[in-house]
């Protein structure tokens, strides 16, 4: 599922020698108080609440999306509304399903505390049922409703993913494989070597993400970092396609581990996360998804491609 809609300019260089990546703030940076909950549950109940208007349409995406704005108590914020009447069947996922994925992805990205989803709701919306999702206004951008949280001002942005003409990656790169860049010749892809890039590949592996593209890495406000379009996720058989094969094989970090025995706790029968995927995605998925973090935290590393199914999305941006 190509999202052209909001590729985010500059993030994939030039062939050309990659400089070390900046600094970016990440989520465990931030003091994780008691007062972020309530900060993401207010932009939640705002999506889900408030009067959605349609402005206009996101003409180059796969499936609808509809730029928005919603309204309340007087505060505006805009917003993406994916109607399930606009989605176009996939073989291999159920029709009409790929918006409660999004907000599955997003239940369990809250429930790890790494917050790398914007927020995201089910609701009803002028063309039906949909998922809409926080805009995340690009550094620099007009800034028209409540934010995320996420602080004031701008940081730089942060080059994610790069093309080389070396063989090897340099210092704060990992390599993914080589890519065809015309005319014959090819080049090293390589993503940053960075603890947000880190997490949304542990986030994929259990979410089993059949499409991380370099497009769905979003800036916001004050130099933090998103990520979107999950509406191919939860299958119960091995679909997990990224750019972020860089750590394939390595040993998860000791926060990875800790936040996956939290996961597991949480997708327990009875606990409230679980409850909530019910409503969302199907028995036979959450038992995939059990066993894909049960899997991650027996062989306490990285999942590596399984051969079985293509490892890099197309296109990859």
């Amino acid at each position: 599922m190509p999202a052209p809609e909001r590729i985010p300019a500059g993030r994939l260089s030039a062939v050309e020698p990659a400089a070390a990546p900046a600094a970016v703030p990440a989520p465990a940076d931030r003091p994780a108080t008691a007062a972020q909950e309530p900060v993401a549950g207010r932009m939640d109940a705002f999506l889900a609440d408030g009067e959605l208007t349609v402005r206009g349409q996101i003409r180059e995406a796969s499936n609808a999306v509809l730029y928005c704005t919603v309204e309340r108590d007087g505060r505006t914020a805009s917003c993406v509304y994916k109607p399930v009447a606009g989605e176009r069947p996939l073989w291999d996922f159920p029709d009409g399903t790929l918006a409660q994925r999004e907000v599955a992805a997003y239940e369990v990205s809250r429930a790890t505390g790494w917050d790398l989803i914007p927020a995201t709701v089910l609701r009803d919306g002028p063309y039906g049922t949909g998922m809409v999702q926080e805009w995340i206004e690009a550094p620099g951008g007009a800034d028209d409703g409540e934010g995320d949280g996420a602080g004031e001002g701008d940081a730089e942005v942060p080059e994610l993913l790069a093309l080389i003409e070396d063989a090897e990656p340099g210092p704060g790169w990992k390599a993914v494989g080589y890519a065809d860049i015309g005319e014959g010749r090819t080049a090293l892809l390589v993503h940053a070597d960075h603890p947000w890039l880190r997490r949304l590949a542990v986030l994929d592996a259990v979410i089993n993400n059949g499409d991380r593209k370099g497009g769905h890495l979003l800036s916001g406000a004050g130099g933090r970092l998103f990520a979107i379009d999950h509406g191919v996720t939860f299958n119960a058989e091995d679909k997990l396609r990224t750019l972020l094969w860089g750590w394939a094989g390595e040993p998860l970090t000791e926060e990875a581990v800790e936040v996956l025995r939290g996961l597991r706790e949480a997708l327990a029968d009875g606990a409230p996360l679980a409850a909530r995927l019910a409503e969302l995605i199907t028995g036979a998925e959450i038992a995939a998804l059990r066993e894909r973090v049960a899997e991650l935290l027996r062989t306490g590393r990285h999942p590596e491609p399984s051969g079985q199914w293509p490892a890099i999305p197309w296109p990859p941006v």
